[in-house]
C-alpha cells in the first residue's frame, strides 16, 4: 500500500493551487524590511511546492508584503534562497508565493518531491518459502487474507506511532514559536508619533536659517547679559510654532523670542515622516567688553 503525496495545508477559503504541495516540517528563515532595516524571523514550514510554501511564524504580515525565504530541503545539499510575496495569514500560518525561482531551484524542489514520493514504503505480497510444502489450493485464499490482515494491522500501528511522535514534535515547536510572539500594545508597531522630544544639540544641527537677536542698547550699557533658554515647539515644516522662556535674564526674554521666532529648521523625521518637535533653544547675550 503506497502513500500518495500529502495534501497541502491551507486556510479555508483559499483558491485551490494548480501546483501540488507536500507536507514538510523544516526550519525557515524569513527576512523582511521593517522601517528600512532587515528583520530576520524564524519559523517552521507546513508544506512546500514549486509555487510556494505555508509556514508558521511568530510575527504578523500583511498580504502583499515582500520577503526573502531561506530553507534547506532534505537530500539537497545547498540551502534554497528565494524571494516571495505574502498571499494570506491566519493564526500565525502564513502563505508565501515564490517569485522568480531559477531553473535550478525548481529542479531542486522537484527532485526532493520525487524522492519523497518514491521513498514511501510499499508492502510486497509475502511469498511462501520454497522449503515448505505448498498449501492446498482451497486454503490459499484464507492464508493470503490472514497475512494481509496482519500486514494491515502492523502498518496501521506504525502509522499511529509515527503520527504521535510527529504531533509531539510539532506541539513542542509550536510552543517555542508562540513564546516568541510579542505582547500586543495599543500602538501599532509601524505607527509614527505625532510629536517627539528632541535634545537641543540635535536641533542645533538642523538649523537652516538663524536670526541673531538685537541687543537692546540700554540693557547692554547696564551690563545685563547671560543665556536665555527657550522652550520651543517646532512644526513639521520646520517653522517655530511656540516659544516661552524657562531660564536666563528676564529682561532679555522677549528679545530672544523675537529673534528665534524667525529661525527655520530641517523637518525632524521618524520612519521617514516629519513630526512636531518639543525642544529647547539657547540664545546668548555676551557681556559688554
Amino acid at each position: 500500500m503506497s502513500a500518495g503525496p500529502a495534501r497541502a495545508l491551507a486556510p479555508v477559503g483559499i483558491i485551490p493551487r494548480r501546483v501540488s504541495r507536500h507536507a514538510i516540517a523544516i526550519p525557515v528563515d524569513v527576512t523582511v524590511l521593517r522601517s528600512g532595516i532587515p528583520n530576520n524571523i524564524p519559523g517552521r514550514s507546513l508544506d512546500l511546492g514549486e509555487g510556494g510554501m505555508l509556514a508558521v511564524l511568530a510575527a504578523e504580515f500583511r498580504p502583499g508584503d515582500s520577503v526573502g525565504l531561506e530553507f534547506r530541503l532534505p537530500d539537497v545539499s545547498a540551502p534554497l534562497r528565494a524571494k516571495a510575496v505574502v498571499r494570506h495569514q491566519a493564526q500565525l500560518q502564513c502563505g508565501f508565493e515564490f517569485l522568480g525561482l531559477s531553473h535550478d531551484q525548481q529542479a531542486s524542489i522537484r527532485y526532493w518531491a520525487r524522492r519523497r514520493t518514491h521513498s514511501q514504503p510499499r508492502i510486497q505480497p509475502s511469498e511462501t518459502p520454497s522449503s515448505e510444502p505448498s498449501a492446498p489450493a482451497a486454503s490459499r485464499p484464507k492464508a493470503v487474507s490472514a497475512t494481509l490482515h496482519r500486514v494491515l494491522w502492523i502498518a496501521l500501528l506504525i502509522f499511529f506511532a509515527v503520527a504521535a511522535v510527529g504531533w509531539w514534535q510539532w506541539y513542542r515547536a509550536w510552543n517555542e514559536l508562540e513564546a516568541r510572539i510579542p505582547i500586543r500594545s495599543g500602538k501599532e508597531p509601524n505607527s509614527v508619533p505625532r510629536h517627539a522630544t528632541v535634545p537641543a544639540e540635535v536641533m542645533q544641527q538642523l538649523i537652516i536659517h538663524k536670526v541673531e537677536p538685537i541687543y537692546p542698547e540700554a540693557l547692554r550699557r547696564a551690563n545685563v547679559h547671560g543665556i536665555v533658554v527657550l522652550a520651543a515647539l517646532i512644526g513639521r515644516d520646520g517653522t517655530v510654532v511656540k516659544l516661552h522662556p524657562i531660564s536666563g535674564p528676564e529682561a532679555l526674554g522677549s528679545t530672544a523670542i523675537e529673534a528665534v521666532r524667525w529661525w527655520r529648521f530641517h523637518p525632524y523625521r521618524i520612519n521617514g515622516k516629519a513630526v512636531d518637535v518639543e525642544t529647547t533653544l539657547a540664545v546668548e547675550f555676551p557681556p559688554a567688553s
